[in-house]
């Protein structure tokens, strides 16, 4: 009797063991799973630059040559409408809604054009990079769309990093800092210019994500090098 009753006691800890260990297993697989999924979402195709000046609250880069499918918005004044409204039409163009019906791999960032108070220019417009794969030729949108396609010389831009959601109550807080931060540079050399007509608002995060956002001011300036 005391033979059997340790021989029970023995395999309901070798079945605990076995199940500690299977949890282990499955847990660490986990893990690596997450770790591997975590690292392939970084590896996101986004527009290639250079770093050409770092201050503490602002950078200036260098963009290289790139393609982009804009879709033009209007109707709202509303920085966030105006992005739902037109990465719904870009979303459709890279999941098939093309003369080709090519799928195309999603991009960071989405770029969000303001037009300034001070401009002509009416409409805001919503941006999506186009990957080198398709840098040649880009597969045309379907025509309901109404999506354009541009293609970008280098350029330089003055960007501002900030964190959250952007949203209409906060955008113009962040593009006035930026501002204030460019004319501080123009003080100093006469030479620097800065686009006044409208401001950029790029988002490399989707909807979902509530942490480590990431957002950025974009303006386009010259004066910095003789290439910039």
């Amino acid at each position: 009797m005391q033979t059997t009753s340790t021989q029970i006691y023995k395999n309901h800890n070798n079945q605990e063991n076995m199940e500690t260990t299977l949890m282990c297993f499955f847990y660490y697989l986990f893990i690596t799973f997450c770790y591997y999924f975590a690292n392939s979402a970084l590896a996101i195709e986004s527009p290639k630059y250079t770093v050409i000046q770092s201050e503490s609250d602002f950078q200036i880069r260098l963009y290289n040559e790139s393609s982009w499918i804009s879709a033009p918005s209007s109707g709202t004044n509303s920085f966030e409408q105006s992005t739902k409204i037109g990465f719904h039409r870009l979303y459709q163009y890279i999941h098939g809604a093309n003369l080709n019906s090519s799928k195309l791999a999603i991009t960071a960032p989405i770029l969000t054009r303001i037009p300034s108070p001070v401009s002509s220019e009416v409409g805001y417009s919503v941006r999506m990079y186009v990957s080198p794969h398709f840098q040649g030729k880009p597969p045309q949108p379907n025509p309901e769309l109404k999506l354009q396609l541009e293609k970008w010389k280098s350029q330089c831009i003055a960007v501002r990093k900030f964190s959250g959601y952007a949203k209409d109550d906060n955008i113009n807080k962040e593009i006035e800092a930026l501002v204030s931060s460019l004319n501080k540079q123009i003080d100093k050399t006469s030479e620097i210019v800065h686009d006044v007509s409208s401001y950029t608002i790029a988002q490399y995060n989707a909807s979902f994500r509530n942490t480590e956002r990431v957002n950025e001011v974009w303006i386009n300036v010259s004066g910095f090098r003789t290439d910039c």
